[in-house]
């Protein structure tokens, strides 16, 4: 084949020529829809985030100017020895070594027990799945405020009032796991737990070996969703946790803003403190999470 047998011709169109690049035009309407679109989204995203950012700065703000009027967003000296000085004045370390204790073990346990019921749930068939299912998922629709007395009773009685254990009994178990977890099992192709049972696999080892793994995502999204509603857990503390080694930062802060109810550039170095863990995971977490979210919610 000769160089002039693969060269265009004189006046002969560029195959290049014929890709429709942005032929297609774009109607003035969806231009502004757009344009509308992102501004209310910058608009929300904004309201959202200006709390925090006032938060941020009053933590080392002089405690003079974090209520100034008039409203002053920058602090006229910085002060970053607050986030030094918490850590002197108050026992943060101790609420925050307590927190990250309960939010660790409550978070395993419910991951575990969640996807392990929710794999029964979805994959086991016995008499009465459905309507024990239901039944199951219907005690989230009862608010914790109905039956608060009589599980305080019940935990007194055995004992494990003012120990770790009754914070960790009160949260290794939630309905919302198993729900969100067989969502996502209901997914999965019951073909490759058919294989598995021809091959000897027990169901425990079916679990363990095929669906954990394929369960990545929403195991994250789960385990994101309980850390942070133990790490934000006010009231379980409150009527569970009396001795001061046993605090955790919620109850801390507490504490502190009535040592220092005057000092409210202290008091915003701690609520930051309390939130940047959170913020930690969900960081690290948040493309599983989202993915996690997603699947959960698929069927077929």
């Amino acid at each position: 084949m000769t160089a002039a047998s693969i060269t265009p011709a004189a006046g002969a169109k560029s195959p290049s020529a014929d890709i429709p690049f942005n032929k297609k035009p774009v109607s003035p309407a969806k231009i502004i829809g757009t344009v509308i679109g992102y501004v209310a989204m910058i608009a929300i995203a904004a309201f959202t985030l200006l709390p925090f950012i006032w938060m941020l700065l009053a933590s080392v703000k002089p405690n003079n100017e974090v209520f100034m009027v008039p409203f002053k967003w920058l602090p006229s000296v910085w002060h970053f020895e607050n986030y030094i000085n918490i850590w002197t004045k108050s026992d943060m370390l101790l609420w925050v070594g307590n927190t990250v204790f309960f939010a660790i073990i409550v978070t395993f346990l419910q991951v575990f027990t969640g996807s392990f019921a929710a794999y029964g749930f979805s994959r086991i068939k016995f008499a009465g799945r459905n309507a024990l299912f239901l039944v199951y998922i219907a005690t989230m629709a009862v608010p914790w405020q109905s039956y608060m007395i009589p599980q305080f009773k019940m935990l007194s009685s055995w004992g494990l009032v003012d120990t770790r254990w009754s914070i960790v009994l009160l949260q290794a178990f939630g309905a919302f796991g198993v729900f969100m977890m067989k969502q996502f099992y209901d997914t999965i192709p019951e073909e490759l737990a058919e294989a598995a049972r021809l091959d000897g696999l027990s169901e425990f080892g079916i679990y363990s070996r095929i669906v954990l793994p394929l369960s990545g995502p929403s195991i994250a999204a789960l385990g994101i969703i309980t850390f942070t509603n133990t790490w934000n857990d006010y009231m379980g503390p409150l009527i569970y946790l009396r001795s001061q080694n046993l605090q955790t930062i919620q109850l801390g802060l507490k504490t502190f803003i009535s040592q220092f109810n005057a000092d409210y550039a202290m008091i915003m170095t701690g609520s930051v403190l309390s939130i940047l863990p959170i913020l930690v995971v969900f960081l690290i977490g948040q493309k599983q999470f989202i993915e996690g979210i997603a699947t959960s919610g698929m069927k077929g």
